[in-house]
């Protein structure tokens, strides 16, 4: 552990029981107005809705608001299960240089001042090691705070509840959840607690006017993280492949900020691809996923997206674990390929650019690899399946 970190583990340990005083132990039976943080980015955001999903089941009449980041707005902000979505530009989750050493701070006096106007009765720090959200959720006078028992996180916790590490994120989130509503999961499975998005009949005539008809094998090729990454020379392969052997037409995906890597890609190319870098929102993504015949990228939020419109996928997985953070849905349909390296998982993704070259546990990842999976799901005699199940009938 460095230093920082120690330091600051003492300091959250010595300010929490002074912040805390006068809080109830307890969890509120019937709360009727909850507060559910939640500071990540789309795929961590997706993860989530499971668990939402349950909260609203458990309590129909309570008004339900999520705290979330301004760049998880267009993933929950049509969640059919939440009353109110409010935005925070959480320190740590921006992917921005940290403005100064006090901005988190001042923001968090700032913000407990808004959130304490509106009166709510229980707050759900629904990610596990997140600090700041449970000191905000003391400093806005939340009386029912419910989390997990992580060190930094507990002193501000009127209720903490046992963390188990070695637990994928979904099961944490409606573990939690669970806990809140006297409940005792069973048979936690994708098939009885999905992921779920919801694109619009707006998003879809767009895809139809801009990609036309398939079918289609998407490749979103960026992540957001540089040590995530494979390389433009592999992709470029892989998508000819699939172009000459399955004739089907190769759509690339990415943000306005990717669009450079999936320029380079298309270069690369024998064939034409259709590149869509750029081009798209979330739910118009989503809506382009939904009619492909299969999604290929890095582990990264828009692959965990098709996975949420029902799409089979193929992940390229290196320093995190898809124990934890892997595609949530049937394995058979959601492929993890990984090269066979005894460091990873390593879960650390912060490498400073010059380290870069030392970590290749994706980079290392082969083209035939990544065939051989391909081969499985668009191929029906290698005892894969073909497509969506609706298109399998």
């Amino acid at each position: 552990m460095r230093g920082r970190e120690l330091i600051r583990r003492y300091l959250l340990k010595l300010t929490g029981p002074l912040l805390s005083r006068g809080a109830s132990e307890t969890i509120l039976p019937q709360p009727s107005n909850i507060l559910v943080i939640r500071p990540d980015h789309l795929g961590d955001l997706l993860f989530a809705t499971p668990a939402l999903r349950l909260l609203r089941h458990s309590f129909p009449d309570a008004h339900i608001t999520c705290l979330i980041g301004p760049w998880g707005e267009s993933v929950l902000r049509g969640n059919p299960h939440l009353d109110e979505v409010l935005l925070c530009p959480f320190p740590g989750f921006t992917r921005q240089p940290k403005p100064s050493l006090l901005q988190p701070y001042a923001l968090l006096l700032t913000l407990a001042r808004e959130l304490r106007t509106r009166g709510f009765d229980t707050a759900l720090i629904l990610r596990f090691d997140h600090w700041w959200g449970a000191i905000l959720a003391t400093l806005a006078q939340i009386p029912h705070r419910i989390g997990y028992a992580i060190p930094e996180v507990k002193p501000f916790l009127s209720y903490a509840v046992p963390y188990e590490g070695k637990t994928h994120e979904v099961v944490r989130n409606l573990l939690l959840v669970a806990e809140l509503a006297g409940v005792k999961l069973e048979d936690v499975t994708p098939e009885k607690y999905p992921l779920e998005f919801h694109f619009t009949p707006e998003d879809a005539a767009y895809v139809d006017k801009l990609a036309g008809p398939g079918p289609f094998v998407a490749i979103h090729p960026g992540a957001g993280w540089p040590v995530k990454l494979w390389l433009p020379e592999k992709w470029a392969a892989l998508a000819d492949a699939i172009a000459q052997k399955w004739h089907r037409k190769v759509v690339l995906t990415g943000s306005a900020s990717e669009r450079p890597l999936t320029e380079e890609i298309a270069r690369r190319m024998r064939s034409h691809p259709l590149n869509l870098g750029g081009r798209t929102t979330i739910g118009q993504l989503a809506a382009l996923y939904s009619r492909c015949e299969l999604v290929i990228g890095c582990d990264s939020g828009p692959l965990h997206l098709a996975v949420g419109v029902g799409v089979p996928t193929i992940h390229l997985y290196g320093p995190v674990d898809p124990e934890l953070f892997g595609p949530w849905g049937p394995k058979e349909r959601h492929r993890v390929v990984r090269a066979d390296m005894e460091c990873i998982p390593c879960n650390r993704l912060d490498y400073r650019d010059e380290e870069l070259s030392a970590h290749l546990c994706v980079k290392a990842i082969t083209v035939e690899q990544v065939l051989a999976t391909v081969e499985e799901i668009l191929t029906p005699s290698s005892g894969g399946f073909y497509g969506h199940p609706e298109r399998s009938k």
